[in-house]
């Protein structure tokens, strides 16, 4: 796999060769016009004369200018700045018992995906390591046409009902008076917004985890977040929640590293997807679902139906039911990634919605932005979205339209052509819809079962480890400290105290406020104007689960090293065999290894062979790697132990709580470093094979270090 030709589509995918038809890269053929005429001269507009003035006749110099005036569609309003990848879903078995959708109807059978990760609130040219939700969207190329499991990287939501989409956007946008601050949510408007939003709190207890700070998209989980329906062969419905759960463990990065990374290399996150591709180390997620009977429907303390609620996979075992792999990156980024549109009601036959009111409004929400950004209602015929099942109905025309048409009839019932295209029988995979008895009368009202806004923050918050809860806190010291507004740092306060009351003291210490501070009534004042506030007043159940270790990213490790970063720092002199030694058995498990030295080039063996460096001191730092490791060598450690960088590179890692290995004269080094005058070192392996700091760097952190926090760096 790693001599794989880049940008050759994988022996997996190819039954998307027909959506790249029109690729070509101009190899060996002459220049030509849009409409194929060869082109003479590409250097020079078309003049009156030498000096005199351009010819409105320039038709080639109008057609590349007008063509370069129009090459940026608008970006999304939300998800704007992504990265995608080719790939495929292969089925653990056959599970038509609980759905009767063909890409899971069978052990082993392989469907082509492409899957775009994205952050939610800045724009195109943000960066990667945002605190912000991640939109993790999936497209399924099946047989019976196209599924798109669109989803993030937390399972719940901020809001209960579609209605109030635009405000949450507007709200965390940047603000409009001065369009500050980018990609960012710790302003007035966003925490305006939620102080008056109860029905949040669950989902700001996500936001303000390490969970909004993912160390890579193969290292996070995503959720489907809504409750749909599977229906089985027989047509018997049950409700399902979609987990994806990535092999590599889930990890995340501190919010210092996020800064500085957010500086050094905006890219991050997009780099290290392309780069493990690139590299072979494909990344995997494993696909379960929740499954709940229609008969169980209404037995948790929470409505299904609610967005910002979870199944603790206590009480629902999550089913896993197939693996996802990405093999291939993208060959045109605008043409795959950026023109890629997803929609959650794109579905296939035994995959269907529940009325949860916040899916209900993106099913109308995603076609229209698909028709404002894509240019009109053909951008299904744009090649990344293009189903492998054919396409036939009754829709001509439009802006763009590519397919060209055949016979007399635009229509249904006819029989000038023969009745054709005819509607499909169940039986011959024609979707129908579940058929659900509704009663009741038109009404704006929020149900009373989705009242319960805090049971399920309290649970999340009280299931994270000390350390996670401190970041929380941590978290929402910095974002409600940038606020201007005492009377929103004092609302949110008080919200957080329905949360956990020592989460709210922590917080109101940080900022200031008096921790007695008596909390504002949480009222939710997303109400008609002529409703009675009383029936929105946030309920409380006593649920009878009061912790979930689920909920933390430590439950869930993963195995190995693979898609990990390891810096090796090294000067002339290093003794090159152990180096060469630790760099191939680390990157046989998969891990990237860079060769970090006082300078670019390459760097002299103690016998004086060469070694090639990947990254000076100058040109990266610490927060790029996972780990570092200091060989032996008595000349390469005299070089850096009067390096300032280098001396940096391992405080700050054991800032961040990196392990690090230390060989031989490679101490003299560490002995530099601040982090050495502490007494207990741990995490800091001296001497020691290379297979036990792999082990080790497979934990990722070590967080119970002592005074890691304190490092002046």
């Amino acid at each position: 796999m790693k001599d794989k030709q880049k940008n050759e589509k994988p022996e997996t995918n190819q039954k998307l060769d027909d959506l790249y038809m029109n690729t070509e890269d101009g190899s060996g053929q002459a220049m030509t016009t849009n409409q194929g005429l060869k082109i003479n001269d590409d250097q020079n507009s078309l003049t009156a004369g030498e000096r005199g003035p351009t010819l409105m006749e320039d038709f080639h110099f109008r057609e590349k200018m007008t063509h370069f005036d129009h090459e940026r569609i608008p970006e999304r309003i939300v998800h704007a700045r992504g990265a995608g990848a080719h790939g495929y879903f292969e089925s653990y078995g056959d599970w038509s018992k609980i759905t009767k959708a063909g890409f899971l109807g069978e052990k082993g059978k392989r469907t082509p995906v492409f899957t775009r990760f994205s952050t939610v609130a800045g724009f195109k040219g943000s960066t990667d390591l945002a605190r912000d939700v991640r939109g993790f969207a999936v497209k399924f190329y099946t047989e019976e046409g196209n599924y798109d499991l669109v989803g993030n990287n937390m399972p719940v939501f901020f809001i209960q009902d579609a209605m109030k989409f635009p405000d949450l956007v507007h709200a965390v946008k940047p603000e409009q008076h001065n369009e500050i601050p980018q990609a960012a949510s710790a302003h007035d408007t966003f925490w305006d917004f939620i102080s008056l939003m109860p029905e949040s709190m669950h989902m700001i207890m996500w936001a303000m985890s390490d969970r909004a700070l993912p160390r890579s998209f193969s290292m996070m989980e995503g959720f489907g977040v809504h409750t749909f329906r599977f229906i089985n062969t027989e047509g018997k419905s049950s409700f399902v929640k979609f987990h994806w759960k990535p092999l590599a463990g889930t990890y995340s990065v501190t919010w210092d590293e996020a800064v500085k990374i957010s500086g050094q290399d905006p890219d991050f996150h997009r780099r290290d997807l392309w780069n493990a591709i690139d590299s072979g180390n494909f990344p995997e997620w494993e696909l379960g679902v929740q499954i709940v009977a229609e008969e169980d429907e209404h037995k948790f303390d929470f409505d299904l139906l609610d967005p910002t609620k979870l199944i603790p996979e206590e009480l629902v075992p999550v089913k896993l039911i197939g693996k996802m792999v990405l093999d291939a990156n993208p060959t045109n980024f605008f043409a795959e990634t950026e023109q890629i549109a997803f929609h959650p009601g794109h579905l296939v036959p035994g995959i269907d919605f529940s009325n949860d009111p916040l899916l209900q409004g993106r099913l109308f929400s995603y076609t229209d932005t698909q028709l404002s950004r894509l240019g009109g209602p053909n951008f299904n015929e744009i090649p990344i979205n293009r189903p492998i099942a054919p396409v036939h109905n009754n829709q001509r025309g439009g802006i763009m339209r590519q397919t060209i048409n055949v016979g007399h009839t635009s229509y249904h019932p006819n029989k000038i052509g023969g009745g054709c295209p005819f509607q499909a029988k169940m039986a011959e995979g024609g979707y129908v819809s579940h058929q659900e008895k509704i009663e009741g009368y038109k009404i704006r009202k929020r149900s009373k079962s989705f009242m319960d806004h805090f049971s399920q923050a309290t649970l999340f918050f009280e299931s994270q480890t000390p350390v996670e809860q401190d970041h929380i806190v941590e978290a929402l010291r910095f974002e409600l400290g940038k606020v201007k507004s005492e009377d929103i740092r004092e609302r949110m306060v008080g919200m957080l105290s329905y949360v956990n009351k020592d989460l709210a003291k922590k917080v109101a210490e940080g900022l200031g406020i008096d921790p007695n501070t008596k909390p504002e009534d949480p009222l939710n004042h997303s109400y008609p104007a002529d409703a009675d506030p009383k029936d929105y007043q946030p309920t409380q159940s006593n649920p009878s689960l009061k912790k979930s270790e689920k909920l933390s990213l430590t439950a869930r490790p993963g195995k190995g090293i693979k898609g990990r970063s390891i810096a090796i720092i090294a000067g002339d002199g290093v003794d090159a065999d152990a180096l060469e030694a630790y760099k191939k058995a680390i990157e046989k498990e998969g891990a990237d290894v860079k060769i970090v030295a006082p300078r670019s080039g390459a760097i002299k063996g103690q016998n004086g062979e060469l070694i090639k460096v990947d990254h000076s001191l100058l040109t990266t730092s610490s927060v790029m790697f996972d780990a570092v490791m200091i060989p032996d060598g008595a000349k390469s450690a005299e070089m850096l132990q009067s390096d300032a960088g280098a001396i940096r590179f391992l405080d700050e890692s054991y800032k961040h709580f990196k392990f690090i290995a230390i060989d031989g004269a490679g101490k003299q080094v560490w002995d530099k470093t601040y982090a050495s005058k502490n007494t207990d070192v741990k995490g800091v392996l001296f001497d020691k094979n290379v297979q036990e700091f792999i082990d080790s760097v497979a934990k990722h952190r070590i967080w119970d270090r002592p005074h890691a926090a304190n490092i002046p760096v």
